[in-house]
């Protein structure tokens, strides 16, 4: 087997699904999309590796390695080989051309991190390359009406009113609880502190698929014990993103966050009291980090007593 290298071209990702075949993994689905020519802005290397056989070169194997919008700390590399390719040293040598590539980031970022699914060839790989996992996530699908429905104050549409909300995704307001949580709960990779474009270009967007949005807020009187006027809404407590579906069948898509600064058990009746709303006539779809304490909090007896379920296998994402 002769392999050589290259830069990528336009027209390998079709020589290369008619190799590879449909993605095993979710993370494998994700990451093709970023399997494109090398560019600066923004910056990205992406490698090829041929088999040059009887004269013809066929496209066997890719890697890409770039940087990323969020926590810029760490650079995202995927490499894909195919099946009757691997255990040959081809993925080893991809991995050790894209670590070179990113010594030379315009940033100075060296570390690496990807995604893979637990138990799997790349799971495997990335652990016989010495990256080790930092966090694990989970689709989880909740039924309709896995909770009691809160009651509000006196129990009125007033009451009610006064609470929950709809609100516009350009909210600033929204924006900025979005971007506290979103840093809370991704301490682990150094976001640091999202801007408002920044929240709303990632989330907010009608082109991320945001058609919706549901905050609960906290009592007049508990926001007037935090020094504002009683005539004043209550802060916001929690938040619900809807994302549009393509199929109507499916649960809706939701990104559930709170207002870091509320204690664990404040957060997580805020979290349990807009689950409950939001799932109450139709099933929701939620990805969890073992960070979510409060969310996890939450969802642990609804797996439990099968009101809740995950959907696929475990993501892993690993790092150096």
């Amino acid at each position: 087997m002769a392999l050589e290298y290259r830069e990528w071209k336009e027209g390998d990702d079709l020589a290369l699904l008619e190799i590879w075949g449909g993605p095993e993994t979710l993370p494998a689905e994700q990451f093709r999309a970023a399997l494109a020519p090398s560019s600066n802005q923004p910056w990205r290397r992406c490698i090829v590796a041929e088999d040059v056989v009887d004269g013809g070169r066929i496209p066997v194997a890719a890697g890409v390695v770039h940087e990323a919008s969020l926590h810029p700390e760490r650079l995202w590399a995927y490499i894909e080989v195919a099946k009757d390719h691997r255990r040959s040293g081809v993925g080893s040598t991809l991995l050790a051309m894209l670590r070179r590539e990113a010594g030379d980031s315009p940033s100075g970022v060296s570390k690496l991190r990807s995604k893979v699914e637990p138990d799997t060839a790349g799971a495997a790989f990335a652990a016989a390359a010495g990256l080790a996992p930092i966090q694990r996530s989970q689709l989880v699908v909740v039924e309709p009406e896995p909770l009691k429905l809160p009651r509000f104050g006196d129990g009125s549409e007033e009451a009610a009113a006064e609470r929950v909300e709809d609100l516009a995704t350009g909210s600033v307001e929204l924006s900025e609880v979005v971007g506290k949580y979103y840093s809370h709960v991704h301490h682990w990779d150094s976001p640091g502190e999202l801007s408002i474009a920044t929240v709303q270009r990632l989330f907010l967007h009608d082109l991320t698929g945001a058609h919706g949005a549901i905050v609960l807020r906290a009592p007049k009187a508990s926001a007037f014990g935090q020094g504002v006027p009683a005539s004043r809404k209550g802060k916001i407590q929690a938040f619900a993103i809807s994302y549009a579906q393509g199929n109507s069948d499916e649960p809706s898509d939701v990104f559930l966050g709170h207002d870091p600064s509320l204690s664990a058990e404040d957060a997580e009746a805020a979290v349990r009291d807009l689950l409950a709303l939001i799932a109450y006539q139709h099933p929701v779809l939620l990805e969890v980090d073992e960070s979510m304490t409060a969310l996890r909090a939450v969802l642990g007896p609804l797996l439990e007593s099968g009101k809740a379920h995950v959907r696929g296998a475990d993501t892993l994402i690993v790092s150096d």
